[in-house]
């Protein structure tokens, strides 16, 4: 029998982007599937715009305002498939992702982790130019957190798709968190994988610059989730491997950690250098470009990222 596939979509206040997300949900090549939509209350249309759906089996279920983490594993206690995937609202899957994903993923055992090509648009999907990454192949967990904390090199929720074993072993998502909540989650979980598999023609498309989402904001509570998401993904692969290779990895991740939470977090700044000059620092890296990485040689990384960011 083919396995069912269980697609997991939290929701608030996406009704400008739903439709489109829904329709290539549904336009998936693969035939056995679910779709739970779970609206976390919502303000605007975004429940009405599913319900639309519902006659072509999406079910769509409401809960008061608890934020993204509570509504995934609100779906997660719903889903009855034997495969998760978790899909933002405003982001897109090509046709064959979910095919190409479960062709590697049924003969690779209950804890493999399937990754997919990915790239931003803003728009229109039809914006999306995918290009080859470094962390496009297979990898072990430590791995991939290497490439991510040493370069920055990450995938959206949308690139991920994992039998349920591996997400039962791995526990909720953690709902005190807001901003990087799925960079914590995930870390859990290629970490917790027997590894991650790379699937090539697998594709998924992230909408960026988007006003007001999650990932702008500066507040204090969304810079205590970054800190707190952040830190312990860092420690989690401490753990999982003490290297030379894995502690200069990590202090990468504290230095960048520090440029993401200036100017609103000053103390947490400074712990986070602190943690990196433990590690051995890393020089004159910064991770920016174009004017603030010029402006920086001249006037400090802290004012170049407050004056052109």
């Amino acid at each position: 029998m083919t396995p069912l596939v269980s697609i997991l979509i939290p929701v608030f206040n996406a009704a400008p982007w739903l439709g489109q997300t829904l329709s290539s949900v549904l336009s998936q090549t693969y035939p056995h599937m679910e779709i739970i939509v779970v609206d976390d209350g919502s303000t605007d249309d975004s429940a009405s715009i599913a319900r639309t759906f519902e006659s072509r089996g999406v079910r769509v279920v409401t809960q008061s305002n608890r934020g993204a983490s509570a509504a995934r594993n609100h779906a997660f206690r719903l889903a009855r498939g034997e495969y998760i995937q978790f899909l933002d609202a405003d982001d897109i899957l090509d046709a064959k992702k979910i095919s190409l994903q479960m062709q590697r993923l049924q003969s690779a055992g209950p804890l493999a982790l399937a990754s997919a090509e990915w790239a931003r648009f803003r728009l229109s999907p039809d914006e999306t130019a995918f290009h080859c990454e470094p962390n496009w192949i297979d990898l072990s967990g430590v791995d991939f957190l290497v490439l991510h904390f040493r370069e920055g090199w990450m995938m959206p929720p949308a690139a991920w798709l994992a039998p349920r074993t591996l997400f039962d072993a791995v526990g909720p998502w953690d709902e005190t968190l807001s901003l990087n909540d799925d960079g914590e989650y995930f870390a859990r979980t290629m970490l917790r994988s027997s590894g991650i598999l790379f699937c090539p023609g697998a594709r998924c498309h992230y909408r960026s610059e988007i006003a007001g989402s999650l990932s702008s904001r500066k507040d204090a509570t969304a810079l205590d989730s970054l800190w707190r998401a952040s830190s312990a993904s860092i420690e989690a692969m401490l753990k999982a491997e003490d290297s030379p290779r894995t502690r200069g990895a990590a202090a990468y991740g504290w230095k960048r950690l520090a440029y993401d939470l200036h100017p609103g977090a000053p103390d947490l700044v400074k712990l986070a250098l602190a943690r990196c000059a433990t590690l051995g620092g890393v020089g004159h890296w910064l991770p920016a470009s174009g004017r603030i990485r010029w402006s920086a040689r001249l006037i400090g990384w802290r004012l170049a990222k407050q004056l052109f960011s």
